[in-house]
């Protein structure tokens, strides 16, 4: 690992050890409370992020934030992976978030870079991700049936999705949709 990575693996275990491992009994008495259909944030997650920010553990899945190649950031995902429900979205980097903005870093105009990306990148709203389909194995992106077709300078989408990763969340503000623009390919 890079000198960098090293750094970075120190911090990240540092500030787990000490904010996000502490906070999973307020996390979970606020889930509990709840109840399973509450998609609320906990308060708790909100305050986690502004120390993440604070520290400099933020965006760390995308090497344009990080500074970190992909290999460099498969051990820091792992450590995130040792509070699932919370370290993930404490550092902006859970899904399916992370890849949407990998998406629109990519692939986005500067308009919806400005409408979307930001925001994601701030942590400010979250984003879903709609590729399952019903009638077909589409965790297999070869047999999706959605289909996108331009119309002058709209795209109509027609298709049925089964599960939207991502759409429960309240702050959701934007959706990828999974389809094909060529029924040939």
């Amino acid at each position: 690992m890079s000198a960098k990575a090293n750094d970075y693996h120190k911090r990240l275990s540092d500030f787990m050890t000490e904010y996000v491992f502490p906070a999973e009994a307020e996390y979970d008495k606020y889930r509990d409370e709840a109840g399973p259909l509450d998609h609320t944030v906990p308060p708790i997650i909100e305050e986690l992020k502004i120390k993440a920010r604070a520290q400099g553990l933020w965006n760390l899945f995308l090497p344009a934030e990080s500074g970190l190649t992909n290999l460099e950031y498969a051990p820091l995902a792992e450590i995130t992976g040792w509070s699932l429900e919370i370290a993930p979205e404490a550092l902006n980097c859970a899904a399916p978030d992370t890849g949407n903005m990998e998406t629109l870093h990519l692939f986005a105009t500067e308009e919806q870079r400005k409408q979307w990306l930001e925001p994601l990148l701030a942590g400010e709203i979250r984003s879903g991700f709609s590729m399952t389909e019903p009638a077909v194995a589409s965790s297999d992106a070869r047999n999706i049936q959605t289909s996108i077709v331009r119309d002058g300078g709209d795209y109509v989408i027609n298709g049925r999705k089964w599960w939207t990763s991502g759409a429960a969340d309240p702050r959701c503000k934007i959706l990828i949709v999974m389809g094909r623009t060529n029924p040939d390919a």
